[in-house]
């Protein structure tokens, strides 16, 4: 290497860019980590200009570049710039500068890896989804209201873990939402993502091989966020003389690029910086969708059009008489509405719930109480949503019903004879079809929430942008990107490369609201021909406030739909007219009056309930009134409700103890022999038990499946897409090992007698 030769290494992450500057020592001369919010070649620009600003290198000197990362490729092609791959510019980092290193474990934006050093370089890395990664960590901070460092700070707080599937973002949502519904502690919350990180990380990708030896840990998120650092080194018992010191480890697949560097291939700085100024956005992508609208006469009537639906307005102030209260309690926002007897619109209220939808609610009622007027009073309250449960034990509301039903209420409301109603909620989507005025048919999004609110907010989030921003650049695009309708973690990808692509913030943002629609009526409606959808249709929901999704339904279903001004409300108005309907005459609402609320508090503690083998992690919300509200527990004899009926026996009970109801002999010839309590074999241990004790076996069982067991055997899986019950076999081998069994009985047995005629198959 040419001593005047400065080598320049750029790592292009799917979030963020590195760029290192190397010495002749090959010493960091300077450094940069930052995001890039989908502006991938600008953030190189400006990385470049800060780099000359700091007039460390002359314009005459000679730099070698070469880059690495997801998004380096297309940058290298367009500028005939040498790539190298992560793991080789990762494993050339690690030799020159930990070579004491077993195990790197590495966490990026969206990818995550683990390569192993010993007896050659082997790595694992997760394929297409961005479970576990910087982005899911991401996702998760923005429902509790803060940031990565936030996170961090909340897990160093917390006491208890609750389990949180990483997997894939969105499930992880539906586990973390209840639990916030619930009141559990956020810094709780926090401590269970990042051990979720973990469990994914090496169940996901170290299938199998266990991590030995040094370990390093890499990347931005293990750098910055020592609690999800530490969760590792517990999990994995990694001791200190074992943890590989690493300085600069968020930097260190750029530092390898670096070191790739060529004097042959070197460059002026001067040249490199025209080269990466000039480098711009090329003329429109093959792949392109339909702009919403190719002049401003499309745009005008599509204003006019949706602007007819209008709620009536009455003023709160100069009202007497009964009012009704409708709360919808949704997984990211609590909204209320106060309605006259009429049905006019008197108060609103749409906001996020913060985590904390008790204490939303009771600044939502302190609101309207203060705003009361005279011979005016509530005379009955309804809640949905979510929170339903916990919201209406807490203030004492006089109904509930199921957000289906509200939402029928609020469509029938507005559009008479309504016969399909669409509503895309944060992380929830509803398909309603109505036959004579009766729910004929309901289809719901299951696991996962792509295609809802918090998909689009999501990605508004990861450019820096607020949602409402992110959706007007939408409208104005001309290019809209075709991602496809995938799963949100899958996206990842198609954005990423819309983004080597030159795609611009708006071209992503109008590519979402196409694949918000096309998961709506292609996977979850499964429609087949815009006939399907109905004669008289509403859509609703606070994703349908973003005028993109609604246009992107208006194009790809080619039908005419109703969209109510109150879109995002829809829930709690349906709310209030059941309250109006189910009013008895009563003069007052039974919820908690405006002088009990100043002190209305509620506390938050776990318990385990103990009462059968589950254990239920239990959170009991206990009010200042001396009230409670259990919530986490899986039947009633959590809450104290167990059935009075003594006399009648637990079958499941009585089958465990009596399959299981066997004394090994002491006195056997051949020894010790395990059999792992799980499977095909836990219902057939009377046969193998003595079949084996006849052979002269002491038989020895596994422990009771439990969480601990499971995961003392997950670094043993040789598959990410093992089956929960499968994966509690390994707990149970590794569980027999421990107990010192040198021999485990586990036969391969395809075939089982078939008991019924009609069934599939006798597997």
């Amino acid at each position: 290497m040419n001593r005047n030769t400065y080598r320049i290494g750029m790592d292009i992450g799917s979030t963020t860019v590195k760029v290192v500057v190397l010495d002749e020592r090959g010493e960091p001369l300077f450094k940069v980590y930052t995001r890039h919010f989908s502006e991938v070649r600008a953030t190189l620009a400006h990385c470049l200009d800060s780099l000359a600003e700091s007039a460390l290198l002359a314009p005459s000197s000679n730099v070698s570049v070469v880059l690495t990362g997801s998004g380096g490729v297309g940058v290298a092609e367009a500028l005939d710039l040498p790539f190298v791959q992560e793991v080789v510019a990762c494993a050339k980092a690690i030799e020159q500068r930990a070579p004491q290193t077993d195990v790197a474990i590495e966490l990026g934006g969206e990818d995550a890896k683990i390569t192993f050093f010993t007896n050659g370089v082997e790595q694992r890395m997760n394929g297409s989804c961005a479970g576990g990664t910087g982005a899911f960590i991401d996702q998760m901070a923005t429902l509790l209201k803060t940031d990565a460092t936030g996170l961090n700070d909340l897990a160093s707080r917390a006491k208890n873990l609750y389990p949180i599937a990483a997997r894939c973002g969105v499930f992880a949502k539906s586990d973390v939402q209840p639990l916030l519904n619930d009141g559990v502690a956020r810094e709780d919350i926090a401590l269970s993502v990042f051990q979720a990180v973990v469990h994914q990380t090496i169940n996901g990708l170290a299938c199998g091989r266990k991590i030995r030896g040094s370990v390093a840990f890499l990347g931005g998120p293990l750098n910055f966020l020592p609690e999800l650092k530490k969760r590792f080194i517990e999990t994995l018992a990694v001791a200190p003389e074992h943890r590989v010191a690493t300085e600069d480890s968020e930097l260190f697949v750029a530092i390898g690029a670096a070191l790739h560097g060529d004097s042959r291939r070197a460059r002026l700085f001067a040249e490199v910086l025209e080269a990466f100024g000039k480098l711009a956005v090329t003329g429109p992508r093959a792949n392109a969708l339909r702009p919403f609208f190719h002049d401003d006469a499309e745009r005008s009537a599509f204003d006019d059009r949706h602007g007819q639906a209008r709620a009536r307005r009455g003023d709160l102030a100069g009202y007497r008489g009964p009012l009704f209260l409708g709360i919808d309690g949704g997984s990211t926002t609590t909204k209320a509405v106060l309605i006259g007897e009429g049905g006019e619109l008197l108060y609103t209220h749409y906001g996020s719930n913060e985590g904390n939808p008790v204490r939303i609610v009771g600044g939502i009622l302190a609101d309207i109480y203060a705003r009361l007027p005279e011979g005016a009073r509530i005379a009955a309250s309804s809640v949905t949503g979510y929170g339903e449960a916990l919201i209406r034990e807490a203030f004492k509301l006089d109904h509930s019903e199921v957000e289906t039903i509200a939402h029928y209420k609020a469509a029938e409301y507005f559009l008479p004879g309504v016969d399909f109603i669409l509503d895309i909620g944060g992380q929830d989507m509803k398909c309603l079809r109505i036959k004579d005025g009766v729910i004929d048919n309901i289809l719901l999004n299951e696991a996962c929430s792509s295609g809802c609110g918090s998909f689009i907010e999501t990605f508004a989030q990861s450019v820096g942008m607020p949602v409402a921003d992110f959706a007007r650049e939408a409208l104005n695009s001309r290019a809209p990107s075709d991602l496809g309708s995938r799963c949100t973690v899958f996206m990842n990808s198609s954005v990423k490369q819309a983004q080597k692509e030159g795609a611009s913030v708006g071209d992503i943002s109008a590519g979402l609201s196409y694949a918000v629609i096309k998961n709506a009526l292609i996977k979850v409606i499964k429609i087949k021909n815009p006939e399907d959808l109905g004669q008289k249709i509403i859509v609703q929901g606070g994703t349908f406030h973003n005028d993109s999704v609604l246009r992107a339904f208006e194009l790809i279903s080619g039908r005419a739909a109703v969209r109510p001004d109150i879109a995002g409300l829809m829930g709690a108005f349906g709310s209030a007219l059941i309250a109006k309907e189910r009013w008895q005459g009563q003069d007052v609402s039974s919820m908690l009056s405006a002088e009990a609320l100043p002190g209305f508090a509620v506390k938050n503690t776990m318990a385990r309930c103990g009462l059968c083998t589950n254990t239920c992690a239990m959170t009991v919300n206990r009010f200042s009134d001396g009230r409670k509200f259990i919530s986490g527990n899986r039947c009633e004899r959590g809450l104290g409700k167990q059935k009075t009926v003594s006399d009648l026996p637990d079958l499941y009970t009585w089958k465990y103890e009596r399959v299981f109801a066997y004394t090994p002999r002491t006195d056997a010839p051949r020894g010790i022999i395990g059999i792992p309590r799980a499977l095909n074999i836990f219902e057939n241990y009377p046969l193998w038990f003595t079949f084996l004790t006849e052979l002269g076996f002491e038989v020895r069982l596994s422990s009771p499946s439990s969480r601990a067991l499971l995961e003392q055997g997950l670094d043993t899986l040789p598959s990410d897409t093992v089956c929960y019950p499968a994966k509690l076999v390994h707990g149970h081998i590794v569980d027999l090992v421990k107990q010192g069994v040198k021999n485990i009985f586990y036969p391969c047995i395809p075939f089982e007698q078939k008991e019924f005629e009609d069934s599939d198959n006798h597997y």
